[in-house]
């Protein structure tokens, strides 16, 4: 234990082993957070604790440093067992005690999770381990397969028990409590207290102390964080503009589900971004390469979920993108950790719909923190840093030791086909475009206000925005095609015209030149849109919802009322999205 002299703006007046408490100046912590300061003292005593805090305050610590201090070294037997919601933190909790107890060589720490080789952990398992930190279904396997013994435990932790329970796992945890032995320490620490974790607390936990400690901020003063105002059709546009013209050593890039890190990652990479993706539906071992390229800087750009990236510490993440806003104020702060971390500085992005307003908000309530609203980069912005990068491929291959060996190939090209030095310089800079454009186009240009047809406009021409019928399948209004769709809302719904223009609009990254006629029908609207609308423009406006009602937007094949079963046959295919490198990874 510390002979120290108890200092309680230190950790040497904790209680907490000298050698713990050098392994933690090796790491660089000088003061407790307010969690290690209030629970500490607590476990180091052996009194049972409930810690309620967010994530990102240092709670690994408060029990790591604890257990460290009071465990049996000569014994490699399992005296404590952590668990936590994912694999991914059990990996960063174990790596943790790895850290801190570097300066106590003989003792052995073993992660256990599912996804993971049984081999792997059974073989550490058999050479003994002190302290095991695993996820609650892969720690029931070897409880029922009877290869692991807890039956000597001293230590039992729940680390983020309000996810485990999120996630499904209260009935392992509950049974893992009743098989450890009566007479171990337990802590559960917490983001929050609902019922559950309150009664797994009341029947499990002798006596704790129980300490809260409320943050006003809940995110970290090293992180900037910003927002940006983008439709759903413009933010693969939007976010390409960013990497282009924001400077970046990693990223990640967090969207709500599955399918949508793979194809997120998979158009980045068409544009020629390292980036790949990282959802549960990924073998552990490519899971844990994938983590591996990050840190060793082979993969830029990750795209994930929210539960796989919880517990991921990459330390070169200096971006967090949240190309989707998380619908619960936690998880945004969950996501946005994993920058800024240990003192560095770290950048956040969100991307906001205009229907999303109320989400942003209530973020902003939540963390005391107001964002930074931004603009997406201009195609001024992109084309400049394009000139730029340029520039600096020049002056970095003007020391490459081939440059004598080019310079007598062009100079004989130049005197043979009398052809000027500059000329050859810029056939060769068009070459390793490979047939991109190297500008980015500039976007098309807004109408005047003067020049968009107003309410008076609207009425002589009978155009736009009427509630009469469309008049036909297909016509072409100026250079394009338009085409009927059907809406799932009508009359019966009080929906207007206005309504349904700003929803589509809003969620589809409309112009008010994109609509046609708009026939509001008893149960269903007519509305006239461009014939080829992009694939994920149409998944955005099929999934968009007016007055609660999701609309399913459909092309009207002149089918009757009711579900349309052809709706499917009728969706517009995926826009073809040839591939486009970023000169960023050519140079």
């Amino acid at each position: 234990m510390s002979n120290s002299e108890p200092d309680q703006a230190s950790f040497a007046g904790l209680g907490i082993d000298d050698r713990v408490l050098r392994a933690l100046g090796d790491v660089g912590y000088e003061t407790p957070s307010p969690i290690q300061l209030a629970t500490i003292p607590h476990l180091v005593a052996g009194r049972d604790v409930v810690g309620l805090a967010q994530t990102g305050t240092g709670k690994t610590a408060a029990f790591a440093t604890p257990i460290l201090t009071r465990i049996d070294e000569e014994h490699a037997r399992p005296q404590a067992l952590v668990l936590t919601p994912t694999r991914e933190l059990a990996i960063q909790v174990a790596e943790a005690f790895g850290r801190y107890s570097v300066h106590l060589p003989g003792i052995r720490v073993l992660p256990i999770y599912g996804g993971q080789s049984y081999g792997v952990q059974l073989s550490g398992l058999r050479r003994g381990a002190h302290i095991i930190v695993g996820t609650p279904g892969r720690v029931i396997d070897h409880l029922t397969r009877g290869t692991l013994d807890i039956s000597q435990l001293r230590f039992l932790v729940l680390d983020e028990a309000d996810e485990m329970l999120k996630m499904g796992f209260q009935e392992d945890v509950e049974r893992i409590l009743a098989m450890a032995p009566e007479g171990r320490q337990s802590a559960l620490f917490s983001a929050t207290m609902p019922r559950a974790i309150r009664e797994i607390s009341r029947t499990y936990l002798r006596d704790p102390a129980e300490v809260t400690i409320k943050s006003t901020t809940k995110t970290s003063d090293t992180i900037n964080q910003r927002w940006v105002l983008v439709s759903h059709a413009r933010k693969l546009d939007a976010l390409t503009r960013f990497l282009e013209v924001e400077p970046f050593d990693a990223m990640l890039i967090f969207v709500r589900t599955k399918q949508a890190t793979d194809e997120l990652a998979e158009k980045l990479r068409a544009r020629g971004f390292a980036s790949t993706s990282l959802n549960g539906d990924i073998p552990q071992p490519v899971r844990e390469r994938i983590v591996g390229e990050l840190r060793a800087g082979k993969i830029d750009i990750l795209v994930a979920t929210d539960v796989v990236a919880r517990g991921l510490d990459v330390e070169r993440i200096s971006h967090v993108v949240n190309f989707d806003i998380p619908t619960d104020n936690d998880s945004y702060v969950h996501r946005i950790g994993r920058t800024g971390r240990a003192g560095r500085s770290g950048e956040a992005l969100l991307f906001v719909t205009p229907r999303e307003r109320r989400l942003l908000r209530s973020i902003e309530r939540s963390t005391g923190q107001p964002l930074e609203e931004i603009q997406v980069p201009t195609v001024e912005d992109v084309n400049a840093q394009r000139v730029s990068r340029f520039e600096d491929a020049i002056t970095e291959n003007l020391s490459n030791p081939d440059l004598a060996l080019f310079r007598r190939l062009i100079e004989g090209y130049e005197r043979e086909h009398d052809v000027c030095m500059a000329d050859i310089a810029a056939a060769l800079a068009v070459q390793s475009t490979d047939g991109d454009t190297f500008f980015l186009k500039p976007d098309p240009p807004e109408r005047p206000r003067s020049e968009r047809p107003g309410r008076e406009g609207r009425e002589k021409s009978g155009s736009k925005f009427s509630d009469k019928p469309a008049g036909g399948r297909r016509r072409v209004a100026g250079d394009r095609r338009m085409a009927t769709y059907r809406i799932n809302v009508g009359k019966k719904n009080k929906v207007a015209p206005g309504a349904i223009v700003g929803a589509l609009a809003n969620e589809g990254g409309l112009n008010r030149d994109d609509f046609g006629y708009i026939d509001i029908r008893s149960d269903y609207s007519l509305v006239e849109l461009p014939a080829e609308l992009p694939g994920e423009v149409f998944d955005a406006l099929r999934a968009t919802r007016i007055g609660g009602v999701r609309i399913g937007l459909r092309k009207d094949d002149g089918a009757p009322r009711g579900n349309d079963r052809s709706a499917d046959r009728n969706r517009p295919a995926k826009s073809d999205e040839r591939p486009r490198k970023s000169f960023r990874d050519r140079s």
